[in-house]
C-alpha cells in the first residue's frame, strides 16, 4: 500500500521500496530485475540502479492474502476470525503486519527524496488518499459483496477504520522520518546500536506516545453510559440501554478508556456496529462463534465499539515506527548478517516481551485496545516473519515459490480493494438470475467447493483459498507481466 504514483501506473527503472545496496553499472533497472541481492558489489555513480527488496513485496502479499481469508472465513473458523476481546488470533496479526510494513518501506521510499518540502507534500497526499478509499470503502457507503444497494446516512458514517488507521501512522511516521533524518548520514554504514543512537530522537517520540497511551488507558474515569439500540433485527432496536461503570483503569469491554474516548469524541453512532465483542462468551452461548445473544446478555454486546478508534490508533503508531527500525537497518547496514541479526534480536525481544506481559496477567493481548503487549507480540511476529522472507527471497533467491504473494504485494491496493472489500464479488452479485441469491458467486462456492467437500466449513476455507486469493494473485501477475500496478 505503498508506493508510486495514483491510479494505475507504468514503472519503468528504479522503485521507491529498494535496497540501497543492490546497485550493478551493467543492469538495466527493469522490473523483472528485481530479483537477488549483492551487497558488497557497488556501481559506479553514473551507472547506479535501484532494486526492489523483493521480501517486502512478499511480505505485503502475504498480509493482503491474510485479510483476504480473514474476511471470507474467519466467521466459520473461529482461530482465523478476531479474538473476542484479549487473545490473539490469525486475524489479529493482519493489521500490526501492515503497520509494521508501511514502516519499514518509509526510510526507502523517502530516502530518493532529499528536498524535505517535497517530500511532506508527498506524504500528505498519499495520507488524504488513503483516507479516501478507507471511508469510501468502510465508512458505509459501499455494501459490498451482498447488499447490492450503495450510501450512507451520514449520521451514521464510520470515520474510523483499516486504511483510516494505516493513513494516520504513516503520516506521523513519515513527517517524524522527514524532520529527524540527517542527510549527512544516510549513506554511512552503521552497526550495533549505533541506529538506535542515530535516530534516538524517534524513540524519544515512541516513548512519548507510549506514556501518553498508558496514561489516558489506566487514568481517565470511565463513567456510566447508554445507548440507543440500532440494529433492527434485535429486539431491543430503538430502546436505550445503560452500560454500568463508575471505574477507572479497567480493560474490559465495557469500562476501558478507549471506548470511551471514542464514543466522546467521534460519537457512538460513528462507531463500528458489529464488533468481535459480540462472539464474548458473557455475549452469546456460541462463543467464539457468532450466535444469538444470551437473554441475560449484558447491555454492552448490544452495543458498538470501533477497533480502529482514536487511541488505540495512536498506540498503532508504534507498529510502525518499530518498522521504521527494521528499515533503517536495511539502509545502513552492508551485510546480509548483521542485518539479520539485528532484525532477529528484537523480533525475538519484542515477541518474548509480549508474551511475559500476557501471561504475567500484567497486560493482556488485546487488538481492540492496541495493548502495548499486543504491540510487542505482532511487531516482534512481524520481524521474524520478514527475516524469514529476507533470508529466503533476497539471500537465498527462492524467488518462484513466492511468486504469487510478490506479485500480490506488487499491486496490493487493488487486490485489497477488489478481494477484500469485496469490490469485485459485489459486481458480479448485480448480474443474478431470479433471485439475488441465484449469482455465479453463490453457485461457484456452492456447488464447486461446498458441496464437492460436503462442508460448508471446508469448502468456504477452499473457495477464499483459490477463488480470491489465488485468482488474484493470478491476475496481479499477469497485470505485473504487463507492468501495471496501482498505486497510491
Amino acid at each position: 500500500m505503498d508506493g508510486g504514483g495514483q491510479g494505475v501506473a507504468r514503472r519503468h527503472g528504479a522503485v521507491a521500496e529498494e535496497d540501497p545496496d543492490r546497485r550493478r553499472g551493467d543492469r538495466s533497472g527493469k522490473e523483472g530485475d528485481d530479483d537477488g541481492v549483492d551487497v558488497d558489489e557497488k556501481a559506479p555513480p553514473p551507472r547506479r540502479t535501484s532494486r526492489r527488496v523483493a521480501s517486502l513485496d512478499v511480505f505485503r502479499g502475504l498480509t493482503v492474502a491474510l485479510m483476504i481469508l480473514v474476511d471470507g472465513a474467519g466467521g466459520e473458523w473461529p482461530v482465523i476470525g478476531h479474538a473476542p476481546w484479549n487473545g490473539c488470533n490469525l486475524a489479529d496479526f493482519v493489521m500490526p503486519f501492515f503497520l509494521f510494513i508501511v514502516g519499514l518501506a518509509i526510510p526507502l521510499s523517502l530516502k530518493r527524496i532529499p528536498d524535505r518540502g517535497r517530500a511532506v507534500r508527498r506524504v500528505v497526499l498519499r495520507t488524504l488518499k488513503l483516507l479516501f478509499w478507507g471511508i469510501l470503502l468502510q465508512g458505509g457507503y459501499s455494501h459490498a459483496p451482498d447488499d447490492l444497494s450503495y450510501g450512507v446516512d451520514m449520521k451514521h458514517v464510520r470515520w474510523c477504520g483499516i486504511l483510516q488507521r494505516i493513513a494516520l501512522a504513516y503520516l506521523v511516521v513519515a513527517v517524524l522520518e522527514i524532520v529527524t533524518k540527517n542527510a549527512k548520514v544516510q549513506d554511512q554504514s552503521s552497526s550495533g546500536f549505533s541506529i538506535f543512537r542515530m535516530y534516538f530522537s524517534q524513540w524519544i517520540v515512541a516513548c512519548c506516545i507510549l506514556v501518553i497511551y498508558l496514561s489516558l488507558v489506566y487514568g481517565i474515569y470511565v463513567p456510566d453510559w447508554d445507548f440507543r439500540v440500532s440494529d433492527v433485527k434485535n429486539p431491543n432496536f430503538g430502546k436505550i440501554l445503560t452500560v454500568t461503570c463508575g471505574t477507572r483503569g479497567k480493560l474490559s469491554p465495557p469500562c476501558n478508556a478507549v471506548g470511551y474516548i471514542d464514543r466522546k469524541v467521534l460519537g457512538i453512532n460513528h462507531m463500528y456496529h458489529r464488533p468481535a465483542w459480540r462472539r464474548h462468551k458473557d455475549c452469546t452461548d456460541d462463543s467464539p462463534h457468532e450466535g444469538p445473544f444470551k437473554t441475560d446478555s449484558p447491555a454492552w454486546c448490544y452495543a458498538p465499539f470501533e477497533p480502529e478508534g482514536l487511541l488505540s490508533s495512536l498506540s498503532a503508531v508504534l507498529s510502525t515506527i518499530i518498522g521504521v527500525h527494521y528499515g533503517h537497518v536495511l539502509v545502513h547496514m552492508k551485510s546480509h548478517t548483521d542485518r539479520l541479526k539485528q532484525w532477529s534480536i528484537m523480533g525475538i525481544t519484542l515477541l518474548v516481551l509480549g508474551l511475559t506481559l500476557h501471561f504475567s496477567h500484567a497486560i493482556p493481548l488485546n487488538k481492540q485496545l492496541y495493548t502495548s503487549s499486543y504491540i510487542c507480540v505482532t511487531a516482534g511476529a512481524a520481524g521474524i516473519v520478514f527475516c524469514m522472507f529476507y533470508f529466503l527471497v533476497d539471500i537465498l533467491n527462492l524467488h518462484y515459490p513466492f511468486a504469487p504473494l510478490k506479485w500480490t504485494g506488487m499491486n496490493a491496493m487493488l487486490v485489497y480493494v477488489m478481494a477484500a472489500a469485496g469490490i469485485f464479488e459485489g459486481f458480479l452479485n448485480g448480474w443474478y438470475y431470479e433471485g439475488t441469491n441465484n449469482t455465479l458467486v453463490y453457485w461457484v462456492r456452492k456447488h464447486v467447493f461446498v458441496k464437492v467437500w460436503h462442508s460448508t466449513r471446508v469448502g468456504i476455507l477452499l473457495y477464499v483459498l483459490f477463488a480470491q486469493i489465488l485468482f488474484w494473485a493470478l491476475v496481479a501477475g499477469l497485470l505485473h507481466r504487463a507492468r501495471l500496478y496501482w498505486k497510491l
